[in-house]
């Protein structure tokens, strides 16, 4: 035995080395502060974890293997939730973690009926459905989506125009997979484990390659929209003290007069409930007038986020998360109300069928209990150079839903828009890794994105995901850019749940073959520890 071989063996052996190991690679994968760039080990993080698996024979063990890798991964990656709410964060991280020992342990069931080297190869099926079936329910937070550790990666990640992030999570999963079956191999037959891993590194640097080429001197007779953004650095806290509405609002005129003066865009964005009041509220007639009075005189259009009140025999009845377009006239304005809430920060799950467990909120200062908006309202822009323009605006947690994304572009929207406010977080990497998240969404459905943020990040992105134009964080600044608009739409945009309800359908069919094999006491190869 080779000293290498007996390092594999050691590991596969060991207790928790092969858990801590994984856990420690997951979370250095994902995406941190600029200058660290550690997603490469995404590429082989189960590694450990699932060369020490292959020995585990009860389930109890097995849980507390996989639950300390996945606490781990959560801990490293996730810790900045606490900044915002510290018991939020601590029970966001306990309860992630939990949900994601589910893939490895629907592993160990096909591993029990079928052996290890099946349920090896069922793994990437499981993850992905697994992962496509969190996000469809109110619990979810699914920020740790495997394929998300990818985003920064992006010569790497260009075919999710095909398959969304669901593609990179099963890319991932499979190179891990085979990198289990080359160590567990014989010399001789360690390339047929090898040689797919080499096309797996290939194959998408020649589908960037390709893509990139292909448009090479097209962008330049692009059609652009002139953006700009508004970068106000307000407390995220104090804005919600009412004697400060008045405060807030001059900054923001004071900031947006002076760059429509120089840069006389199409359209300027401010964001996240940069308006902290009910702006159509007859109390804030004098407010809406104000700014309306300030459009005229701008001669541009407005995208913004406030707060949306609905009012119920003239009382209040449920306030929303929201944004609205107005332009310089008077039409009505565009109004989309936010659909994913941060659970339990902003909304408590299946509150709308257990009123009571409305106090279990962990109150984000003015953000406390919003309702849920119910449709993905397009925003459409009239402009004089272009005509028409649909724009799609999502607010902040909201960019990390891939479908809810590809929804708006399916209605035909040419730009996507992000209004946020990550200062929560303060100099934390959770706004990069929030703007890295981002990226996807440019990816998959080939659309530039304008992201404005209170604090920072804000960052005008291109269809490749790529930085076109950014302002530094935790400063008070504008920037106005040249945004481009597209209208062809994706395979990926057409067909956002294919590949993860198609996981789901192999998965069912593999658990239904494991269950046939262990009925008929088949002893599959490699079943044995």
């Amino acid at each position: 035995m080779t000293s290498f071989s007996r390092s594999i063996f050691q590991l596969s052996h060991s207790r928790y080395a092969g858990s801590v190991l994984t856990g420690l690679f997951l979370g250095l994968s994902f995406p941190s502060y600029p200058f660290i760039r550690l997603e490469l080990l995404a590429w082989i993080a189960l590694v450990p974890l699932l060369l020490s698996l292959r020995s585990v024979e009860k389930a109890g063990e097995l849980f507390r293997r996989v639950y300390l890798s996945m606490l781990l991964f959560c801990l490293i990656s996730l810790w900045w939730v606490s900044l915002a709410t510290l018991p939020g964060g601590v029970l966001t991280l306990f309860a992630q973690a939990l949900f994601l020992t589910v893939p490895l342990l629907a592993f160990y069931v096909v591993k029990k009926m079928a052996g290890y080297r099946f349920a090896l190869f069922s793994l990437p099926f499981l993850w992905v459905a697994w992962e496509w079936a969190y996000m469809q329910q109110d619990l979810s937070l699914g920020w740790l989506t495997l394929g998300n550790s990818q985003a920064n990666l992006n010569v790497m990640i260009q075919y999710a125009d095909v398959t969304g992030v669901w593609g990179i999570s099963f890319w991932l999963l499979w190179f891990n997979v085979l990198a289990v079956m080359a160590l567990r191999s014989g010399k001789k037959e360690v390339l047929r484990f090898v040689a797919p891993m080499l096309l797996m590194i290939l194959a998408p640097l020649l589908y960037s390659w390709a893509l990139w080429s292909r448009d090479t001197g097209k962008s330049e007779n692009r059609p652009r929209l002139r953006v700009t953004l508004v970068q106000p650095n307000i407390d995220p806290h104090g804005k919600w003290l009412r004697q400060n509405s008045g405060d807030i609002m001059d900054r923001y005129y004071w900031m947006t007069g002076k760059v429509v003066r120089d840069n006389r865009p199409d359209l300027v964005i401010w964001p996240e409930t940069a308006i902290p009041f009910s702006l159509f509220d007859a109390n804030y007639a004098a407010d809406l007038h104000s700014l309306r009075a300030s459009l005229r005189q701008w001669h541009t259009a407005l995208l913004t986020g406030f707060v949306d009140v609905m009012m119920l025999h003239n009382e209040p009845y449920e306030a929303y998360n929201a944004s609205m377009l107005l332009e310089s006239g008077n039409a009505a304005p565009q109004i989309y109300r936010k659909m994913h809430l941060v659970p339990f920060a902003e909304r408590v799950p299946y509150v709308e069928y257990f009123p009571w467990l409305g106090s279990a909120t962990f109150s984000l200062s003015g953000i406390r209990g919003w309702g849920r908006g119910l449709d993905t309202a397009v925003m459409k822009l009239s402009t004089a150079k272009y005509g028409e323009v649909v724009i799609a605006n999502f607010i902040c947690y909201e960019s990390i839903f891939p479908g809810h994304v590809a929804e708006f572009v399916r209605k035909g929207a040419r730009l996507l828009t992000l209004v946020t406010n990550d200062g929560w977080y303060a100099t934390s990497y959770g706004p990069y890794q929030h703007l890295a998240i981002g990226r996807l969404r440019c990816i998959e459905n080939r659309r530039a994105m304008a992201r404005c943020a209170n604090t920072g990040l804000t960052v005008v992105l291109d269809k490749y995901g790529r930085t076109i134009a950014q302002i530094p964080w935790w400063e008070k600044q504008t920037l106005t850019a040249e945004v481009p608009l597209e209208s062809r739409l994706t395979f990926y945009t057409c067909n956002p749940d294919l590949l993860p309800k198609l996981a789901v359908a192999i998965s069912a069919l593999l658990f239904f073959v494991a269950f046939v094999m262990n009925w008929r006491g088949d002893i599959a190869t490699d079943r044995k520890p």
